[in-house]
């Protein structure tokens, strides 16, 4: 390899290893992340064998990792004329992603917290001591704040790019 290969392949390899750390904030294990990171920066589609050979992983880890990106849209899979094998690409545009990551947030993680705030809530409602209605009080005030934040996220994932940049500009600026 010549010197600007290996510069770029330290590059992916490291955006590869840095982008599985931050999929752990996103909900998902590093190596369904390492994966999409990967099928982020490759041109052409990729096999899971290609897939297992670049990150080093088990069959089993590739498969079940490539089926949850799959569920989730943040990849799809490819049909190759004439070709038996699956090939796997990655959404690339970033604000999808964003929209995609979001999605699947709100169903797995704020859609069952915002479930058990108001069961909370309601349980408590008729409990008639000064503890019952602090309780009670606070539920309301967390299922309130998660709502809004959660309409908040879906009118944003909603805008188009441009226009969610423009507001986010005027937020910040």
């Amino acid at each position: 390899m010549n010197a600007a290969a290996d510069r770029l392949k330290q590059a992916r390899d490291e955006f590869v290893a840095q982008w599985g750390a931050l999929g752990t904030q996103w909900g998902i294990n590093r190596t369904m992340a390492q994966i999409h990171a990967l099928l982020m920066i490759t041109p052409e589609p990729m096999t899971t064998d290609e897939v297992m050979q670049e990150l080093e992983i088990s069959r089993g880890n590739a498969h079940s990792n490539l089926k949850e990106l799959v569920a989730w849209g943040l990849i799809r899979v490819v049909v190759k004329k004439g070709e038996r094998r699956e090939f796997f690409e990655a959404e690339k545009d970033v604000w999808q992603i964003f929209i995609i990551v979001a999605r699947e947030r709100k169903r797995r993680e704020i859609e069952p917290a915002l479930a058990i705030l108001h069961k909370c809530a309601e349980e408590s409602r008729e409990i008639d001591t000064p503890d019952g209605h602090a309780f009670h009080k606070q539920m309301r005030q967390l299922e309130e704040f998660v709502g809004f934040t959660s309409k908040m996220a879906d009118q944003i994932s909603s805008m188009k790019h441009g226009l969610a940049l423009q507001l986010a500009a005027k937020l910040l600026g």
